[in-house]
């Protein structure tokens, strides 16, 4: 399982909220500065964007990007399958439209693959405006049996940040239709089928947070996904139904709290796992 090509494809999408400049520089900072470069690069434009990422696009595709456009926008997981669809390598890189990936992320995770994983994400420096000025680093447990156990509860990887084999996501039926946690229902299902996941400990993406964020990890329709989530979790097997409970009214109650509740929560939670992890 090891014994896998280097060539991998960059997986972009991009829909009407993200910003040129934003754009300008993830395209830049995963293209064109890492010390690996990917062998091919998939943006899948979901749906209508403004005129000027619109042109951006027609640029970096005379270039030699692929461009899939999308005329309606259908949301991230049919967005990210429609750019699987293209793909002709075995390793797939994510990444956003706003975020910076280091130079060394696709020299580190590369191999990490090669060696046998199946889904490899890492820690990730969260900033608000500045890209610049230092941000708050948040891990994820690296060690195997430790991040499937942590998975019960908590998404074991950061989405910006995974690199993975494309046959292995295939394999559980791609990304899955449930807004703002299809990732964490597809690292559940691969988990379920025995797949391989880790985490390198360093930081290979800088995650532009915004002043959004927590808005974002709230409100009733997230809820709505949260529950749906957890009854599939309990379906598949991959919880109890004392940990269905607990999912549900933790994280539950967490996505109806007011939004400087959750900010603080998220941050007290977040550096009580900040400690390393083997």
């Amino acid at each position: 399982m090891g014994d896998v090509s280097s060539d991998f494809t960059l997986l972009l999408p991009v829909y009407h909220g993200d910003r040129l400049d934003f754009l300008r520089e993830a395209y830049r900072c995963a293209v064109i500065d890492q010390i690996l470069q990917p062998t091919h690069v998939v943006i899948v434009r979901d749906g209508p964007v403004s005129e000027d990422v619109d042109a951006f696009l027609d640029t970096v595709e005379s270039e030699g990007a692929t461009v899939v456009r999308l005329s309606e926008n259908g949301g991230l997981s049919a967005a990210l399958n429609a750019g699987l669809d293209v793909v002709t390598t075995e390793i797939v890189a994510r990444a956003d439209a706003d975020d910076i990936c280091l130079p060394r992320r696709f020299s580190t995770q590369i191999p990490m693959i090669q060696q046998g994983l199946d889904v490899v994400g890492s820690a990730i420096e969260e900033f608000e405006t500045n890209p610049d000025a230092p941000g708050v680093v948040r891990p994820r447990r690296t060690d195997p049996g430790g991040l499937a156990k942590f998975a019960r509860f908590e998404t074991p990887l950061f989405h910006p940040t995974v690199t993975f084999r494309k046959s292995a996501v295939l394999a559980v039926g791609g990304y899955p239709e449930l807004p703002y946690l299809e990732d964490y229902l597809l690292w559940s299902r691969m988990i379920v089928a025995g797949k391989r996941l880790g985490n390198s400990p360093e930081v290979l993406v800088r995650f532009r947070s915004g002043a959004g964020s927590y808005a974002r990890r709230g409100g009733t329709r997230l809820l709505r996904s949260e529950i749906e989530l957890q009854k599939q979790f309990l379906h598949t097997g991959f919880t109890t139904r004392t940990q269905f409970v607990r999912n549900v009214v933790l994280r539950g109650a967490y996505r109806l709290t007011p939004q400087w509740i959750r900010r603080t929560v998220y941050s007290w939670h977040q550096r009580r796992i900040s400690k390393p992890q083997a």
